[in-house]
């Protein structure tokens, strides 16, 4: 059974990394999995590196299918997530592509 856990933030920060910050979850041996995500202590965030090839959307989707794949945990967005330096048209991206990978398959 996968576990499931919120997501409070998601930031575009100063060194313009995304930040993903889970509710509850730490997931500090993330760098194990060689896949450029890794763990911030202070801030307790995900974060990849500024995008060069990527894009934040492909680098989010990263974060989301790499905690999945090496934790089993499935991260989710909550009403109250907060938004902070992602621009309209990055937040409505996540958001359609959360909301896909959370219906029911056909």
């Amino acid at each position: 059974m996968t576990k499931t856990d919120g997501i409070t933030q998601i930031m575009i920060d100063a060194m313009e990394r995304l930040c993903v910050v889970p509710a509850t979850q730490s997931f500090t041996m993330i760098y194990r999995a060689a896949i450029e995500v890794h763990w911030d202590n202070v801030l307790c965030c995900l974060y990849a590196p500024k995008p060069r090839e990527w894009s934040y959307m492909q680098w989010f989707q990263q974060i989301i299918t790499g905690v999945e794949s090496e934790y089993g945990c499935s991260l989710r967005l909550q009403p109250d997530t907060k938004w902070k330096s992602v621009p309209p048209d990055l937040q409505a991206d996540i958001v359609d592509w959360m909301n896909e990978r959370s219906e029911p398959s056909a």
